[in-house]
């Protein structure tokens, strides 16, 4: 595999900024990889794991003569980092980061970055509810969408090169309004996960119900939720508080649509209800026509008998 950059720069060490280094070295895309985390305990453990070439506490310290600058931080710390970087960054550089909110983390970092680097929003539509460079595994990004929000002016040989960038990480690429995708993800990811908080939180705030029993009977929708519910609350709350109108047009939208279903059963209007689930089935279908999933039992989780005895 041809290098692309002489140095990349990854700043934050979680999930997403320990997958890209294990794709980055597995797939020679750089000269020299640079990790950056606030976190000494991090920094150390990234450091045992082998993910970079150089590791330090300062982005500042990491981002000088890099090629390409990936902040993989919580939404919520986006301009802390735009104000400590402003000053090192390479003329040319490309600057890009991973947030699931495009409005805010451009507000946030814009007004810091200098007229001779080549700032590129984006957002890579992977993950899983673990957390931490321990997290992280090669493949993550590959037949998923990496949507860029890029900026008015935005060179064009910069944003192909990032684009490629992705692209050899199995990525697909769509453009984006910034507004606009922040609608798009308040319904597919920030709502579920909400609403996945609520019902874990609920079951747990139940008197009539043992915590045994939760964990018990799990094995029955409540334990999908529970995957959603243990993602990252640090990045979680960020998204809530810097996503805030989308989301709560989201939520008013979702609330209408559930006192309609409530209605719905309490006056026993079968036709609504079996209507709506047909539909929501559709929607499951269209999924894995689209390869975002797999038509397997279960989810396609292994199962094995026991056949001891």
């Amino acid at each position: 595999m041809t290098v692309q950059f002489d140095r990349i720069a990854l700043i934050g060490i979680g999930l997403i900024g320990s997958s890209l280094a294990h794709d980055i070295k597995r797939l020679g895309l750089a000269k020299e990889v640079v990790i950056a985390t606030r976190s000494a305990e991090t920094l150390k453990r990234a450091e045992e794991l082998e993910l970079g070439d150089r590791y330090t506490t300062s982005s500042a310290e990491a981002v000088k003569d890099a090629d390409l600058v990936i902040v993989s931080v919580p939404v919520g710390a986006s301009e802390a980092v735009a104000k400590e970087i402003a000053d090192s960054l390479k003329p040319g550089a490309i600057v890009t980061d991973v947030g699931s909110t495009k409005a805010s983390v451009i507000a946030q970092m814009q007004p810091h970055m200098p007229g001779n680097v080549h700032f590129i929003p984006g957002h890579p539509l992977a993950g899983t509810e673990k957390s931490g460079p321990d997290a992280g595994f090669p493949g993550l990004f590959a037949g998923r969408w990496c949507i860029f929000t890029p900026l008015e002016g935005t060179d064009e040989t910069a944003l192909k090169a990032l684009g490629h960038f992705w692209e050899t990480l199995g990525s697909k690429i769509d453009v984006m309004d910034p507004l606009h995708h922040d609608k798009v993800l308040a319904i597919v990811s920030h709502l579920p996960h909400l609403i996945a908080y609520n019902i874990v939180g609920t079951a747990d705030d139940l008197g009539t119900v043992t915590e045994s029993e939760v964990i018990k009977y799990s094995a029955s929708g409540f334990r999908d939720f529970t995957r959603l519910a243990a993602s990252d609350p640090t990045m979680w709350r960020d998204i809530c508080l810097h996503n805030k109108d989308a989301i709560l047009e989201m939520l008013a939208r979702f609330s209408e649509d559930l006192a309609y279903l409530q209605r719905a059963i309490r006056w026993g209007e079968g036709d609504k209800i079996f209507d709506l689930f047909t539909r929501t089935r559709a929607i499951r279908r269209s999924i894995i026509e689209a390869g975002q999933d797999v038509d397997a039992p279960d989810f396609g989780r292994p199962h094995t008998l026991d056949k001891k005895g």
